[in-house]
């Protein structure tokens, strides 16, 4: 008798434990990890920040994987989100304008870059930050990995931002997150004696350093450091990535998500 006593004691205490373990939240910063009734309970604690950070499907070169931007930014969205404290962030925005297809131009040139028009772009980020608004969510943050759709970004902004003129909702797009990755970080390469024929615009040693800090998986390290110098018929510009290190990409994450940080916390004061 004791002993089935006791096992129907174990049985009950691991029924619990696992009902607990299920009622508990993820510890996770993701939108789509959360279901719809955690979100809503999200929105309730304070979590009214949106981050909607958007990659590309391009070319980087011959060592470097087609989803750089759509990891790095995944990543670095979620640290600075994380550092705010009362964000949330959304799935990221892989399909992005790369280019033409008839005739192709740009990074459509290399096979498996993915291309969308401007308007259809600029138009899917409006319906998103527009389901963002209806839903609660008061900052709606585009954190833009890739500098050719910058300015689609800005326009976006400024029509939402007419449109919700109520100002319960505000759309942002900080200058910070693309300056620190692209100008800041080149700045502080050459600060450490890397020439700018290295540090290059694309695929070069900083946009390969910066992928090696976040997602080292991603960077044919080893065909890399062997290979000759990479050049723009290789799809890499201006640059030479094959000093490429987790150790200097790792400078300039720790850079752009510090002064991210700090400017959507201005951006946002008071809302």
């Amino acid at each position: 008798m004791q002993f089935f006593l006791r096992k129907a004691f174990v049985f009950i205490g691991l029924s619990c434990a696992q009902a607990v373990a299920f009622a508990q939240v993820p510890n996770t910063v993701q939108l789509e990890d959360l279901t719809w009734t955690e979100v809503r309970a999200e929105l309730a604690a304070g979590k009214t920040t949106i981050i909607v950070p958007i990659g590309g499907t391009e070319q980087s070169g011959p060592y470097v994987a087609l989803g750089k931007h759509n990891a790095r930014v995944q990543i670095l969205a979620a640290r600075i989100a994380r550092g705010l404290g009362n964000a949330l962030v959304a799935p990221v925005v892989a399909y992005v304008p790369e280019g033409g297809y008839s005739p192709q131009s740009a990074h459509m040139r290399f096979p498996g870059t993915i291309t969308v028009s401007d308007d259809v772009f600029e138009k899917m980020l409006e319906s998103a930050a527009n389901s963002f608004e209806v839903h609660g969510f008061r900052n709606v943050v585009f954190l833009g990995d890739h500098g050719g759709y910058q300015d689609d970004i800005k326009h976006v902004v400024a029509r939402l931002n007419k449109a919700w003129a109520d100002g319960k909702a505000r759309a942002f797009v900080p200058p910070e997150y693309y300056g620190e990755s692209s100008t800041g970080y080149a700045r502080m390469l050459r600060e450490k004696g890397y020439r700018d024929d290295e540090i290059g615009t694309h695929a070069g040693l900083a946009d390969t350093s910066l992928l090696l800090a976040v997602a080292p998986r991603m960077v044919r390290l080893d065909a890399l450091r062997t290979a000759p110098k990479p050049t723009a018929a290789d799809g890499v510009y201006g640059g030479d990535p094959r000093r490429s290190s987790a150790e200097l990409g790792q400078m300039g994450v720790e850079a752009i998500v510090a002064h991210t940080v700090e400017a959507i916390r201005k951006d946002t004061a008071g809302r």
